[in-house]
């Protein structure tokens, strides 16, 4: 049950006029931070204007008509605060939960919608660095979350495979590299020329003409240049293959920039016969002044194009293919501008989704207060991090699980889980200064805490099921009164709201509602257990506390699943 509707209901009923519809009505209710005060409360003072009474009145008629016997309600200090029957709670939301059938929280709201998702976009001849965690697993969550929702998604990784930067590797490896190192060492043997490469050019600029030559003959297909350049692709998708393997991530297209190296002309022709092309300083530009932005700089003096004419290009493709109902780009926050620029130029064109187009920038990662840079040696790979949080977890398993079976699985999941955690327990917004100690911590609100929780409740209903109480037969006979305590009400309410903060991280593209919001059932559960022997007493209020169990599992691994998090069963 929506009790947020139920109780709108209730409040519409009783209103004196009907400039109050329902559907207001539930937006405006919201859950007070003191449980004391309610679990729910309206603010009144939103209807004053419309109702030409102080909110103090408006709250004190309604409570005075309240006429809801699942619930009971006051007016205080022009709040309505309302508190539910527990019992009431207790029956509707394990009825909804047990009741969904595998697809708790999920809907069809987006039956009919395509949701275009362009995330993680690597860089071709470059390792997986911490800095790409972000980006892959918010688009990553986001894609589950929109396909919870019944949107249709299109995971989209937007290679970086083109520029000047690749003609340079050419001219490190046929400088300095060998076929047999780099097949030896992997994408790590072509970092390493790049950086050289670099060092090597702060001496010898003329190494820098040599690089864009290069990247010249990639364009023009010069046989060598591709070759050497396809390869190079290779190598790197095949060394990030194992990174998203990990992960669990994966991507309906790979289209990087070099996909739209035939489609950009139509675009820059397009703008041409609409005069939104003007030349500046011997480069072709789209002003962009009167939007109080600098110009959109199209193509160079020597008419190469740049990143604006390739996501220009891009859009309008997949516009064209995917006729979705919003674009993303799960990309940092440093890019803001430019896709602002690129976004307007849309709109100037005259391209009416234009105005579906969504960056959803996070925040910038550094470590040891220091920016991510390839070209300077100074990173941290991922697949370190990954293999130090497997590590770990393996270390603290065999200490405290030395029974567990499959101890190298679980602690893929739980190490994993805690990297994974820490990169989605923030607003996306925030900037991330990368340390080892806090992306590994399994200690306090953490992946590893909230994986814990779902393997005590699985161990839980294991041991019920041997004692015959399986969910099916408790689920004919059970005793609602025995969750009328404060641990079993703040469990069921905060799963009741679950569904509700599913839609809402939808729409503000925002994987770390889901990620705070299991970690709150999971503590809650956790403060319940601690609180209530779940296999003790009379059958009846046991079969109860195996139902809440059955459906704080379901919860919590519903939540992990939204984050790309394992839901293990033992630990």
């Amino acid at each position: 049950m929506n009790f947020k509707r139920h109780l709108a209901n209730t409040i519409h009923g009783i209103l004196p006029t009907d400039d109050a519809p329902v559907e207001l009505i539930e937006s405006y209710l919201e859950v007070p931070k003191d449980s004391s005060m309610g679990d729910f409360a309206l603010p009144c003072f939103r209807f004053a204007k419309t109702f030409k009474k102080p909110p103090q009145a408006i709250a004190q008629t309604i409570a005075d008509g309240w006429n809801d016997e699942s619930s009971e309600a006051a007016a205080v200090s022009g709040y309505l605060n309302i508190k539910l029957n527990p019992v009431f709670i207790a029956r509707n939301v394990i009825a909804d939960v047990l009741g969904a059938r595998g697809k708790f929280a999920s809907s069809d709201e987006g039956a009919g919608k395509t949701i275009c998702i362009d995330y993680s976009s690597v860089n071709i001849a470059k390792r997986f660095h911490i800095g790409h965690l972000s980006t892959t697993m918010i688009g990553h969550s986001l894609k589950r979350i929109f396909d919870h929702l019944g949107y249709t998604t299109v995971g989209i990784n937007h290679l970086g495979d083109w520029g000047t930067q690749f003609g340079k590797m050419i001219s490190a490896y046929k400088r300095w590299g060998s076929r047999e190192d780099v097949e030896l060492r992997g994408i790590q043997a072509i970092v390493d020329l790049y950086v050289r490469f670099h060092d090597e050019a702060k001496d010898n600029p003329a190494l820098e003409d040599e690089g864009r030559e290069w990247f010249l003959r990639i364009e023009r297909g010069d046989t060598e240049a591709l070759e050497i350049f396809e390869w190079l692709k290779e190598l790197t998708m095949n060394d990030v293959a194992k990174i998203y393997d990990q992960l669990g991530v994966s991507f309906d297209h790979y289209t990087g920039e070099s996909f739209y190296k035939d489609k950009m002309q139509p675009v820059v022709d397009e703008l041409r016969e609409k005069n939104l092309l003007e030349q500046s300083e011997g480069a072709w530009v789209v002003d962009l002044t009167p939007d109080k932005m600098p110009p959109c700089l199209i193509l160079k003096r020597d008419g190469a194009t740049l990143y604006p004419t390739r996501d220009l290009a891009a859009a309008e493709y997949r516009a064209d293919t995917f006729n979705f109902h919003k674009s993303l780009y799960v990309v940092a926050y440093q890019q803001d501008l430019h896709f602002r620029q690129v976004f307007r130029v849309l709109e100037k064109m005259g391209k009416p989704w234009a105005r579906d187009l969504v960056h959803v920038s996070y925040g910038m990662v550094s470590y040891g207060g220091a920016a991510l840079s390839t070209r300077d040696g100074h990173t941290v790979y991922l697949e370190d991090v990954l293999a130090e949080a497997r590590a770990k977890a393996r270390r603290i398993i065999d200490e405290k699980s030395p029974d567990l079976q499959d101890k190298d699985a679980a602690a893929k999941s739980v190490g994993i889980g805690a990297v994974v955690y820490s990169v989605l327990s923030a607003g996306r917004i925030k900037d991330i200064d990368f340390r080892w100690d806090s992306a590994l911590n399994f200690d306090g609100e953490t992946g590893p805490y909230v994986q814990y929780a779902h393997a005590r409740c699985c161990s839980l209903l294991s041991k019920a099921e041997e004692a015959g109480l399986t969910v099916e037969e408790c689920g004919k006979n059970w005793n609602a009164d025995a969750l009328a305590n404060p641990e079993a009400t703040e469990v069921l309410l905060l799963i009741s709201r679950f569904p509700e903060l599913v839609r809402d991280a939808a729409r503000k593209y925002e994987p770390s509602m889901v990620t705070r919001h299991v970690t709150d059932i999971a503590g809650a559960y956790n403060k319940f257990y601690f609180e209530h022997r779940v296999l003790q007493g009379d059958i009846e209020s046991q079969a109860a506390r195996v139902l809440l169990t059955e459906a704080a599992r379901i919860a919590i691994a519903t939540g992990l699943m939204l984050i790309g998090v394992d839901a293990p069963t033992r630990m």
